[in-house]
């Protein structure tokens, strides 16, 4: 196999682990062929969804903007504990 085909065999797998598997087992066998195959298709954003990821871009620069230096030291802060507190 060349690697550009193992590359998009691995790509249309990485997709179908991303989405939710169906459970009925002729649903499932049927969902893994068209992965196989590639005749799966990505769902367009819906308006709602496209709308909300623009206005989360926008909103993350604007609080950072916001917030002073030690608000955003507090934070990091935080955040930082809390990765940690998670990998023990």
């Amino acid at each position: 196999m060349s690697k550009r085909k193992l590359s998009e065999f691995a790509g249309k797998m990485w997709a179908m682990k991303a989405s939710k598997r169906p459970r009925d087992t002729n649903q499932l066998a049927k969902f893994v062929i068209d992965a196989a195959t590639g005749e799966t298709q990505a769902a367009p954003d819906a308006p709602k969804v496209a709308r909300a990821r623009k206005g989360g871009a926008a909103g993350g620069p604007a609080r950072a903007k916001a917030l002073t230096p030690d608000q955003r030291s507090e934070i990091a802060h935080l955040a930082a504990q809390a990765r940690w507190k998670k990998s023990n």
